[in-house]
């Protein structure tokens, strides 16, 4: 069963992280994953949007189908999709070459997670991105 960094190892991963690849990202303003996204540019985070089914920019940024388009290297891999849709997520973070999948609050794979520790990334599985910013790091 996967177990979670500690806080200070949390901590550490958001304050060195500087770009996010927000999987599942809404265009509609209303949606958790469209908050949070700009809550983590308000952070300072470069976010990439990416989802297939976007045909335009989100909070100002273009978005792309896969973790692996993005053209620049990306950190954290922050996954807004169900639990079961999560393995072809963590593929995509491991041939992109991400370091850190994290599954949203309510969001649980554990093969996804073994799969993407045994590719080297750090996995945070059912929790929230803001808050544990929020909490550890502050403004």
């Amino acid at each position: 069963m996967h177990k979670n960094p500690g806080a200070g190892e949390i901590k550490r991963i958001l304050e060195e992280s500087r770009t996010v690849a927000v999987v599942g990202l809404s265009d509609n303003s209303y949606r958790t994953s469209h908050a949070i996204a700009a809550a983590l540019q308000s952070f300072g985070y470069r976010i990439f949007p990416v989802n297939p089914n976007l045909s335009g920019p989100v909070l100002g940024e273009e978005p792309y189908a896969t973790v692996e388009e993005v053209p620049e290297n990306v950190d954290i891999v922050d996954v807004f999709r169900r639990g079961e849709k999560v393995m072809p997520v963590a593929e995509d973070a491991v041939a992109a070459g991400a370091k850190v999948l994290w599954m949203q609050s309510g969001v649980i794979n554990e093969e996804a997670a073994r799969y993407a520790e045994e590719h080297g990334l750090t996995v945070v599985m059912d929790r929230c991105i803001k808050v544990d910013r929020a909490m550890l790091v502050g403004r």
